[in-house]
């Protein structure tokens, strides 16, 4: 195929216009349709030397997609990253059409929007990221941040491509990965917002991630393998992301080199669940069997377990298989079987080469995982990870015996600490109920006398006598004559004080107290947030769907010695910026989200997180009860990132101005707070 290459090669250099250069394209590809697949070879080959401009990339797949779809033979003999998406082969031309699909009539008809056009009048495609088996990935901008004035007015867009979206399910393909993708968010895969389409073209939105492809690494000329202590890294954070699928039922299905991002801060990104099947099928997913993305054929040779290729029901241990040959390729810089598909490296009876400097049970485990037989490979990406090694903890100092620092494998928050070791995850899940230290008081006062004429129960009439309690964060609700309210007080005003100065509130009859107390080193944080509070939780039964909320999953905040931190939190209707904030009893102020080790805190509406769900965030001395502040805004709070840890009175000074300004511009509807207060405790379950 060396023709090919030149072909390439003449029109890099300038000396073959754009239209020459598709017209010899076409001339190749119509003569042999296998070309189709040694140009995608030729093409994996100059991206790694010396790449196409992006646009072009992709407009040369479109044209082998045309020509190959449905030259299952040409497919099967191709053993590379690209995804294989085997769809029926097109229709056969009316009389009198034109032999080749780049000519006018087809191009009218099948024309795929690319750099420079605008998807429903509002995303503006600038820049081509890459190319797989369901469609074209655009760095995209939203007109619409960009008019609010958006600090990241950039999104990414999935855009599927003409062979795919001809089929009749296409939209539901799309709706499906991106309900997937949104039900398996988690710190390590990439965030997806929405579906749509403009006229027959249809799209996939999600957050633009600047970086690069694992396999633009591996496939570097010089790239000879990773020390193991660099890998870790990007081993934890692949096997974390198939980890959190596993435990919601799903396989990636198509896990590659390819399908792993290394952002700039050097995160790890596990993109394209596009193939992704259910293993547990629950009674109420009632539409799993109307769609079922396995019959578009997509597959990775290089990367699919034999049990792929034989069809079968698709399995965790699938992903193992695939999560073990790309750790194997970034400790030796080569794939296990050299880029063999399993049922032939089988078939030759290959066995992998031990890399160098992995100890025995590391290279017990990979090899275990390399397993051509489910029956005998490593069972779930858990196993996998302990025997590789990368979930060793280490003894983490407290901020309040030590200046903050980040260690290589996590932060040490103090005063009640919490060790860091991961962060935000955003994801649509079910919130387990609320916790936390209060309970919850009724009672009556003193009831009108018999012969007065009743007066009506009014807010009006309540919330000054609130509002006249210190250190208190409090709301109110009226039904009748009954009055409820709930919140935080300070400890020692107590909810007696509070009901007492109640009781002489016109027309009210009984009254329902859920008070939590607060001590008095907290009361700083409350009067801060207190009209954020209390304008976003209404001590109505029915609370807003759309609140911001944090519970920990905790019962009543209590956790000992060793015990995770697992909290959950919401966002509002609307796009925000998250900030989660634990404030130490030592007067510091220690920033969870966001901070050095997780700079990402945008969240698109009504999106939820869980946090600490993996075991990482460990309770460690000193002890006490301490509170963690969930803060949502409109736009982002500062410029750059805040110190890890600050003195919280400068800290909160900085808020208050900055909430003011954004209350100010935006709204004081579109800041949300909510509190929650957690007390640990010296030793051990």
């Amino acid at each position: 195929m060396t023709s090919l290459a030149q072909l390439i090669q003449t029109f890099q250099s300038g000396a073959l216009s754009h239209d020459a250069f598709f017209d010899e394209i076409d001339r190749a590809l119509a003569a042999d349709h296998a070309n189709g697949v040694r140009l995608r070879d030729v093409l994996d080959e100059t991206q790694t030397k010396k790449p196409l401009p992006g646009e072009v990339y992709a407009e040369v797949v479109r044209h082998i997609e045309r020509f190959s779809a449905g030259s299952d033979a040409a497919l099967a003999d191709r053993a590379s990253d690209e995804t294989r998406v085997v769809a029926p082969a097109p229709p056969n031309p009316r009389p009198g059409a034109p032999a080749f699909p780049n000519s006018q009539s087809n191009r009218d008809a099948d024309y795929v929007k690319g750099i420079g056009d605008t998807l429903n009048g509002r995303f503006v495609l600038e820049e081509c990221l890459g190319v797989g088996g369901m469609g074209t990935v655009y760095k995209a901008l939203d007109l619409r941040k960009l008019e609010a004035s958006d600090r990241m007015p950039y999104i990414a867009i999935k855009v599927l491509n003409v062979q795919f979206r001809g089929q009749p399910t296409s939209l539901i393909a799309l709706q499906r990965e991106a309900r997937k993708a949104q039900t398996l968010a988690h710190r390590n895969i990439v965030t997806v917002y929405d579906f749509d389409r403009d006229g027959p073209m249809v799209y996939l939105t999600m957050e633009y991630l600047s970086g690069k492809p694992l396999s633009k690494t591996l496939r570097a000329p010089d790239f000879a393998g990773m020390p193991y202590e660099k890998a870790l890294p990007i081993i934890n954070g692949m096997g974390r992301a198939l980890a959190y699928a596993h435990e919601r039922g799903f396989v990636h299905c198509d896990f590659k080199p390819a399908n792993v991002f290394i952002t700039d801060g050097g995160e790890v990104k596990v993109i394209d669940f596009g193939i992704a099947r259910v293993f547990q099928r629950p009674d109420e997913d009632t539409d799993v069997t109307i769609f079922d993305p396995a019959s578009l054929g997509g597959i990775t040779p290089a990367y699919a377990s034999p049990e792929m290729f034989e069809h079968r029901e698709p399995d965790p241990r699938d992903d193992v298989y695939a999560l073990a040959c790309v750790t194997y390729e970034l400790l030796t810089g080569h794939h296990p079987f050299n880029r063999l598909s399993a049922t032939q490296a089988k078939s030759e009876k290959r066995q992998p080469e031990r890399p160098k400097h992995l100890e025995r049970r590391q290279w017990k485990t990979l090899g275990e995982a390399l397993s051509f037989d489910r029956a005998s490979r490593t069972p779930s990406v858990a196993r996998f990870l302990e025997g590789m090694g990368t979930e060793k903890r280490a003894a983490l100092p407290s901020i309040s015996s030590a200046p903050l620092r980040i260690p290589r494998k996590g932060l040490a928050i103090g005063g009640g600490a919490v060790a860091v070791l991961a962060a935000l995850w955003f994801g649509y899940r079910q919130l387990s109920a609320p916790g936390g230290g209060g309970a919850q008081q009724s009672g009556t006062v003193a009831p009108t006398p018999r012969n007065a004429e009743p007066q009506a129960l009014s807010l009006a009439a309540v919330t000054p006598v609130l509002d006249g309690l210190p250190c208190s964060a409090l709301s109110a609700s009226v039904e009748g004559h009954t009055l409820k309210v709930r919140g935080f007080v300070e400890a020692r005003v107590g909810r007696a004080q509070v009901r007492d100065a109640l009781n002489g509130v016109p027309g009210l009859a009984a009254l329902n107290l859920d008070v939590q107390p607060v001590g008095a080193h907290n009361c700083d944080i409350v009067k801060a947030f207190a009209p954020y509070w209390s304008a976003d939780h209404p001590a109505a039964d029915a609370a807003p769907a759309n609140a911001a909320t944090i519970h920990t999953r905790a019962p009543n905040g209590q956790l000992n010695e060793g015990d995770p931190l697992v909290v959950d939190i919401t966002t509002p209707g609307f796009d925000s910026y998250v900030y989660v904030d634990y404030y130490v009893l030592d007067g510091s102020v220690a920033h969870l989200v966001p901070s050095r080790r997780e700079k990402d805190n945008q969240a698109p509406p009504n999106y939820s997180a869980t946090i600490g769900s993996a075991g990482d965030w460990v309770i460690a001395k000193p002890f006490g009860t301490e509170m963690i502040v969930l803060l949502i805004t409109p736009a982002p709070l500062f410029d750059a990132l805040r110190p890890d840890a600050e003195p919280r009175a400068d800290y909160l000074s900085a808020v208050d101005q900055r909430l003011k300004q954004l209350a100010a511009k935006y709204g004081a509807a579109r800041v949300a707070v909510d509190f929650i207060q957690i007390t640990t405790h010296a030793g051990k379950h």
